[in-house]
């Protein structure tokens, strides 16, 4: 359904009275409080339309109505789309902090957590990750291959994965030259190895057979990005009811520091700031939560994520502006830092 100015004002108007007050919104409260200039009859009418192209629903007997994960995922895909032009001021200075950039990332990831109440994460610049060395793929059986990546600093990982059918020992020889040729001598960071894994070029058979090794590199990307989590301790300050298990599911994904560096690295685009909204997130933790995104660094460069996570309550507005500020700051840092290298 094409959704008219209307519509999307009324939605709009919704998501964020609902951010505001946890409570369902229903047509009174959006001609009073929000300040629609329509009768509570119309807005009644557009509340059930957007209810019936599933933007909204309304629990239990309650007459308001609440956003639903694609009603947020179009409030926050406008969002993105307007709030352009250089990011507001952040909240600290970084500049005095040139030669301190452990400290400067620290305080991001507070001042991060302080402005939103969401679980603030920076990623490092891997600048000096080590560089695979060395990748080997080996057949072990029919079903079976073993995975061996060696870093420049001797680290090593080993998995050995199990396919459901008998895999063609041609295939095998073919990943680990492909590997040699796209991955050894680089840095071993999440980027260089979704840019192999993922490469068009790829036929299907390939590209999923090399998707099903693509953990084998997981343990030497995590041991070549330092990462910095703020917010923790005040996440469940204002969650109520279901962000309550949502948000006790936030707290237990920090212990899972891959899983955490999987969620920024995948989810990034040098070009604009990402949204994932409930279940564009993957895996059952992150399962009522949502996640804005950004990259910083050179200008010819990412070097590291700026992301924010909370339940899909949370101020997009405020997230997407916050991640922004604070990466525009953190990109000013490391120019000042890196860029002269």
């Amino acid at each position: 359904m094409e959704l008219t100015p209307r519509k999307r004002e009324i939605l709009r108007r919704v998501v964020e009275e609902y951010v505001a007050t946890g409570q369902p919104v229903g047509s009174k409260a959006l001609v009073e409080r929000a300040g629609l200039d329509v009768s509570p009859s119309t807005v009644r009418s557009e509340l059930s339309e957007l209810e019936a192209v599933g933007l909204l629903t309304h629990p239990h007997t309650s007459a308001g109505r609440v956003p639903t994960e694609s009603g947020y995922r179009i409030y926050a895909d406008e969002l993105v789309g307007a709030i352009d032009g250089r990011p507001a001021p952040f909240t600290i200075d970084l500049s005095v902090m040139r030669n301190e950039l452990e400290e400067a990332l620290r305080q991001t990831t507070e001042a991060l957590s302080d402005a939103t109440h969401l679980l603030a994460l920076v990623s490092a610049p891997a600048l000096e990750a080590a560089a695979v060395r060395h990748v080997e793929v080996l057949q072990l059986q029919p079903r079976a291959v073993i995975v061996v990546v060696i870093t420049a600093s001797g680290s090593v990982s080993k998995r050995v994965f199990e396919f459901e059918h008998g895999v063609d020992p041609g295939l095998v020889e073919w990943a680990r030259a492909y590997f040699d040729e796209t991955v050894v001598g680089k840095r071993a960071s999440a980027s260089v190895i979704r840019r192999a894994v993922e490469d068009p070029g790829l036929s299907i058979r390939e590209r999923m057979f090399l998707e099903a090794v693509r953990p084998a590199f997981a343990d030497v990307v995590v041991s070549s990005t330092d990462l910095y989590v703020g917010g923790a301790a005040g996440l469940l300050g204002d969650a109520r009811g279901a962000e309550l298990d949502a948000c006790h599911r936030l707290l237990e994904v920090l212990e899972r520091r891959a899983l955490v560096l999987g969620v920024l690295q995948e989810a990034l685009d040098p070009d604009r700031t990402v949204v994932r909204v409930g279940s564009e997130l993957e895996g059952e933790e992150l399962r009522g939560a949502s996640y804005v995104g950004t990259t910083y660094g050179l200008a010819n460069r990412s070097l590291g994520v700026v992301g924010l996570l909370g339940p899909l309550r949370m101020d997009y507005e405020k997230a997407i502006r916050s991640v922004r500020a604070a990466a525009f700051e953190l990109s000013r840092l490391v120019e000042e830092v890196y860029g002269a290298r």
